[in-house]
């Protein structure tokens, strides 16, 4: 794409161009962004949002030096445009393109790795005292969008940071609709005196000639300290961070860019922690994305002219399971549904609607999510919590000690489990089996299709006895039909074909591939049984160990780390059951998967019907040649 930027040197030549330039700069991002999600997907609307930010902190400090840190990272296409990767921004989330968050790998100019939510401050926080130690002077910069700053981790931030008076600025990114009343003159008019300093040496003055009046001296002072305390809580907003020893500037206009260079200005020239309240538009300067922010949250590529995908959306393993909790939810009154601010993400919206009562978003609070649903199974209550495999991590402590210690029937729905695609390191989903399979009374379903998927969320729902866990990928169905949910057999495999010559067994959808692949073997003289697990624990012990010894040789097949995983836990089995023969596992090895789309990086790493296929051809050359003879 041709561009203004095309010889620039980015970011510094930013700092040359007029406020006009600058305002021009803006739409041409803005239009090359909404062009590259269009073509690739991605997430669009906040990043939209925060273009002017972008230019006016580019254009205002010294990256990679001076070092900017964005959270959660759905909004950092502006600062990828503007620190030499506009040549190589089409390749975004794209197999080895650029990737969809921050990465220090790909630049300096992303000084930490932010995939998930709430940690900007923290690292913010901790690269300022790393300069403090070292004896450098670069500034430290966290930009956090309000959705972000639910997470508790933010608060224990910001409250650290006023504690020992880091020298941060925290820029709060806010794309509420409800704020924009807050934003105008009086506004800007607190900000000015704020940072005015004779507004603080007036202020010095004053405290300290109170202090030396004879008797009344302290008492007199007290009093201006709660006249003044008063006073700001009646007219200045932000007082939370104040009171969390913050210096605040706004709320202001994140799409005035003179506006945000004058106040980063006034905000530099106060020591300690300064948090700029700055309040953007999700979906700027895209109609369809500004009405329908949610949409264009995330997106798959669409169509320029009308905003509409431009495949027609397959029913996903997500709908499905927010159809059927919806529907069982009818019959049932003690179910109740709890997400980490992701509604529409872990298809609850028609819960949501369908039973207020019994719906909680609790915002990005995996932890609190967590031990809030073990209290609701405490109190009788059918809690189902539904959050993505990689955002399960955050609460393990609590699933451990406030869910499975106390061997409380909590449902989990781990969505968006294996590879996720295009997003990349930082969110797929491949650590959940691994750190689910050792704790104690915990059980673990994984359905090979949309039909399997009901029926264990409705036997999830009907077990009493402990926890439970259904992971699922963020996919579309296969295309089956979907029958009346029934309750399936506790810990029971399901044999889909025998054989003799080596059994694969597979959990999850990864079963449909390891299926295709015994049927090709078939043609190539070797004759493979296929076991759907069901089950990741407890395992079928009598079906598996039956096909392991009839077979003499297993294929583990699974969307997971290898590491503690399902094929470990047959390893276990058989190992238990005193069976040594050769076995196989296929899954991801110990490294982080990267970006790109679902059917690429399963080929990549073999876990489609064709490396299935290859992989078990291999294994099993040496006994194919011996029988033949």
């Amino acid at each position: 794409m041709d561009s203004m930027f095309g010889s620039m040197n980015l970011p510094d030549d930013l700092k040359n161009m007029t406020l006009e330039q600058l305002e021009e700069a803006a739409l041409e991002m803005r239009e090359y962004m909404i062009k590259t999600v269009a073509d690739n997907g991605g997430h669009l609307a906040a990043s939209l949002g925060v273009v002017e930010l972008a230019l006016a902190l580019h254009s205002s400090y010294n990256s990679p030096t001076d070092r900017i840190i964005w959270d959660v990272g759905h909004q950092s296409y502006p600062h990828k445009l503007l620190t030499g990767r506009w040549k190589h921004f089409s390749t975004l989330r794209q197999f080895e393109g650029l990737c969809g968050f921050p990465k220090p790998s790909e630049s300096a100019h992303d000084p930490f790795m932010t995939g998930h939510s709430s940690t900007s401050i923290s690292a913010a926080l901790g690269l300022a005292q790393a300069r403090d130690y070292n004896g450098d002077h670069y500034k430290v910069i966290a930009v956090i969008g309000d959705g972000a700053l639910t997470g508790g981790m933010s608060f224990e931030a910001l409250n650290h940071a006023g504690h020992i008076k880091a020298n941060i600025m925290v820029i709060l990114n806010d794309n509420k609709m409800s704020i924009s009343s807050n934003v105008g003159s009086m506004s800007a008019y607190l900000g000015r005196i704020r940072s005015d300093p004779k507004y603080s040496r007036l202020k010095n003055d004053f405290e300290a000639f109170v202090s030396r009046i004879p008797l009344v001296g302290e008492r007199a002072l007290n009093y201006a300290e709660r006249i003044k305390g008063g006073l700001k809580y009646l007219i200045v907003p932000g007082m939370i961070f104040e009171e969390l020893g913050f210096t605040y500037f706004g709320p202001i206009d994140g799409h005035d860019l003179k506006a945000i260079k004058t106040i980063l200005k006034q905000a530099d020239q106060m020591k300690g922690p300064v948090l700029v309240h700055v309040v953007t538009e999700k979906g700027k300067g895209y109609r369809y994305a500004e009405q329908s922010p949610e949409i264009f949250h995330g997106i798959g590529p669409f169509d320029l002219n009308n905003g509409l995908q431009k495949k027609k959306k397959s029913a996903s393993y997500t709908e499905i399971f927010g159809q059927t909790l919806t529907r069982l939810s009818r019959e049932n009154p003690k179910i109740t549904a709890i997400t980490a601010a992701m509604t529409s993400g872990t298809g609850l919206r028609s819960f949501a609607k369908e039973f207020p009562d019994r719906f909680y978003d609790v915002g990005i609070a995996e932890q609190h999510a967590v031990t809030m649903s073990g209290a609701l199974a405490a109190g009788g209550m059918q809690p189902v919590v539904a959050i993505y495999s990689t955002f399960l991590q955050r609460a393990y402590d609590q699933i451990l000690h406030d869910v499975c210690m106390q061997n409380l029937p909590v449902v989990f729905a781990v969505d968006r489990a294996g590879i996720t695609g295009e997003d990349g390191e930082t969110h797929q989903g491949l650590f959940d089996l691994s750190f689910l399979r050792n704790i104690p009374n915990f059980s673990i379903m994984a359905p090979a299709n949309e039909n399997e998927l009901q029926h264990m969320l409705y036997t999830a729902l009907n077990y009493s006895n402990g926890p439970v866990a259904l992971r699922y990928p963020r996919d579309k169905v296969e295309g089956v039909d979907l029958e009346e949910p029934q309750e399936l057999p506790w810990g029971r495999g399901e044999l889909l074909k025998e054989g003799h010559d080596l059994v694969l067994i597979a959990a999850g959808t990864v079963v449909n591939q390891a299926f295709q692949a015994a049927e090709r073997l078939f043609w190539q003289g070797v004759n493979a049984a296929v076991i759907n697990a069901r089950f990741v624990k407890p395992l079928d012990e009598e079906l598996i160990v039956t096909w392991a010894r009839k077979c003499g040789r297993v294929i583990t097949v699974e969307e997971n780390v290898l590491s503690g995983g399902f094929g470990s836990g047959i390893l276990e089995l058989l190992e238990k059951a005193g069976l040594l023969i050769p076995v196989k596992r296929l899954g991801v090895n110990d490294c982080f998967v990267e970006h790109g789309s679902r059917a690429k990086l399963l080929s990549h790493y073999n876990l489609d019907a064709e490396g299935i296929y290859n992989e078990a051809l291999a294994f099993t050359e040496n006994k194919a040649v011996k029988d033949q003879r």
